[in-house]
């Protein structure tokens, strides 16, 4: 058994990233160096005779002795193995220690010793052999050896201890230049493992200070964002840079996505396939958020271009056979996934368009054996849209589908069915007698709420959000659904207030709590706050019914040309929002 499988099977082995080829040296080029005299094979052959009888504690003793009489490194691994085999882990550290006494020189042993002690969770002990590790580093390599200590010495459970030993560890690197930006990501990552973000920002912003073109710093500011939100000015102050590196802005557009802000990701999207044109999994996300924007034009040119892109890449053979194994085979079917999903996305588009016809065909493109849950979803709401509403609720209810659904999701697609065509009291009919046979859930409940909202029984919905949120305290949508329709009434504003505040607290970056907290303090005559508020959500995700919002307060308070600007953007969106429909009305507003 290999070392690591050893170490795994004592506590859970940590490989140190840096370097691999470093990290293991082979037993047999070092052991070809010893001289295997009659004697010692004897020894060696008798250890391992108690080893396969189960006695691994004399075998670890005996191999022990030996491994220091020849001063053999292969020897000494041995011993380690068969004392982590034993899951004796003190005896394999002393091995190891010994090992390093015999053979000084030996970057074997000290890989080996640095695994142990993360492995055997003693962080105490790490400071020294992680300092002569970088020391024993040429120049150049210590950036790396260092910038991998954070992962290597994740496994440790008192991250506050792990990052003073680390601290001191590094403390001969922190202000050389060569080293100091690797020393201060390191620390702030470790930091970040210790909730300290405050300390991780604080790494994070002196080393850019030192040198703004450094990558290391920003990616650490993008992981601190969800913490500490103004870690994002670093960010945004080096893609400013012209040098800034399109892998960066790539991974800013995901952190923004993790955040649903999808206009500020598509922005960045946009970006990074400016300047680099042939990166086909930036043109599939651009054109998914397109979609999402329901801005069709450029989300049906940007997955044309991945499209063609992939089309040499494409697997050849249909529904998924081959008998592809192994990566090849894995990265195929990640391909034909994608392919898929742009075709879904296509049809998706085509039909915001208006194109029914288009978005068919774009369907057709699935073999039938690929076809899933929304993809049945898509051509459903195609033939409901085309007057054959009861063909497309057989169809989710009843067509195989390769993810094999379970009753609820098809039951729920069938609603969703419902609710695109308006058909609110069959879709409160069909949700109710789902809730019926399963009574507890929130899912369910959630949904029913939205449609008994849109038929005016607010009681209803009131009751099985109170219900939704009892069951499950932490379900920020039913706080912010409660919250934005007592607003919306213009009724319980304090309580209303409170609803939503608890919804941001669950879920800080959402961009539609954001617009109910903005439309409450509407409601309250804050719009200053208002304002601020929706400017924000509009900006993340410039949905209608955000921009409906936004263009009343502006509308009131003057700023009209404004006003008519986002409304009429939103309209582009989706004319024929009710939302949008009822503020024009209500405000006697001709666009």
């Amino acid at each position: 058994m290999v070392l690591a499988a050893l170490l795994a099977s004592l506590l859970g082995a940590t490989a140190l990233a840096a370097e691999p080829e470093k990290a293991a040296d082979t037993k047999g080029a070092e052991s070809a160096n010893s001289a295997m005299d009659g004697s010692v094979f004897l020894d060696v052959l008798a250890a391992e005779m108690e080893a396969q009888n189960g006695d691994l504690g004399e075998a670890f003793g005996r191999m022990v002795v030996t491994a220091r009489r020849t001063r053999d490194e292969g020897l000494f691994q041995r011993a380690v193995e068969l004392a982590a085999q034993a899951r004796a882990g003190d005896k394999a550290l002393a091995a190891v220690k010994l090992w390093r006494n015999t053979l000084p020189e030996s970057s074997s042993a000290l890989r080996t010793q640095l695994q142990l002690l993360v492995a055997l969770d003693k962080p105490g002990e790490l400071s020294e052999p992680i300092r002569t590790l970088i020391e024993r580093e040429p120049v150049m390599d210590r950036p790396g050896t260092i910038a991998s200590l954070p992962r290597f010495l994740n496994s440790l459970a008192d991250k506050r201890r792990a990052l003073a030993i680390t601290e001191q560890a590094l403390s001969p690197y922190a202000n050389a230049a060569p080293t100091r930006t690797a020393v201060r990501t390191a620390l702030g990552r470790m930091a970040l493992a210790a909730d300290q973000p405050e300390a991780a920002l604080s790494q994070a912003r002196r080393a850019l200070a030192e040198e703004p073109s450094a990558p290391g710093p920003v990616l650490l500011a993008l992981e601190l964002m969800p913490k500490n939100p103004a870690a994002e000015a670093l960010v945004q102050g080096y893609l400013a840079r012209s040098d800034a590196l399109p892998p960066v802005r790539l991974a800013y557009a995901r952190a923004l996505d993790q955040q649903q802000r999808i206009g500020e990701a598509a922005v960045q999207l946009r970006e990074v396939v400016a300047k680099q044109p042939d990166q086909p999994a930036a043109w599939l996300s651009l054109g998914a958020y397109m979609v999402d924007l329901r801005e069709s034009d450029e989300a049906i040119r940007s997955l044309d271009r991945f499209l063609n892109l992939t089309r040499n890449l494409a697997p050849t053979d249909k529904g998924g056979e081959g008998g592809q194994d192994g990566e090849e085979g894995d990265d195929k079917h990640d391909l034909q996934g994608m392919i898929e999903l742009a075709y879904l996305l296509q049809a998706q588009a085509h039909q915001q368009r208006g194109d029914a016809r288009a978005a068919g065909q774009w369907l057709d493109k699935i073999e039938p054996s690929r076809v899933d849950m929304p993809t049945l979803t898509r051509r459903a709401s195609l033939m409901a849209h085309a007057g054959q509403l009861a063909q497309a609720r057989a169809l989710v209810r009843d067509a195989p589908a390769r993810d094999q659904p379970d009753a609820r999701t098809r039951l729920l697609a069938e609603a969703q069915v419902l609710r695109d065509q308006r058909h609110w009291a069959e879709a409160y009919e069909l949700l109710l007698g789902g809730l019926r046979q399963e009574p507890e859930d929130t899912t369910l409940m959630y949904e029913l709420a939205m449609v008994a909202d849109r038929l005016n029984r607010h009681d209803d919905m009131e009751a099985l959000l109170r219900r939704v949120i009892a069951l499950k305290p932490d379900d920020h949508h039913a706080h912010n659904a409660l919250g934005y329709s007592l607003a919306d009434r213009n009724i319980r504003l304090e309580e209303a207030l409170g609803l939503v505040q608890k919804a941001a607290k669950l879920a800080p970056h959402d961009p539609f709590i954001v617009d109910s907290l903005g439309w409450v303090e509407y409601r309250l005559g804050h719009r200053e706050e208002a304002l601020k508020l929706l400017r924000r959500s509009h900006l993340a995700r410039p949905h209608v019914e955000v921009a409906a919002h936004l263009g009343e307060l502006l509308w009131v308070t003057g700023q009209r040309d404004e006003a008519l600007r986002i409304w009429r953007e939103g309209r582009a969106r989706e004319a024929d929002n009710d939302v949008l429909q009822e503020t024009l009305t209500r405000l006697q507003v001709k666009l």
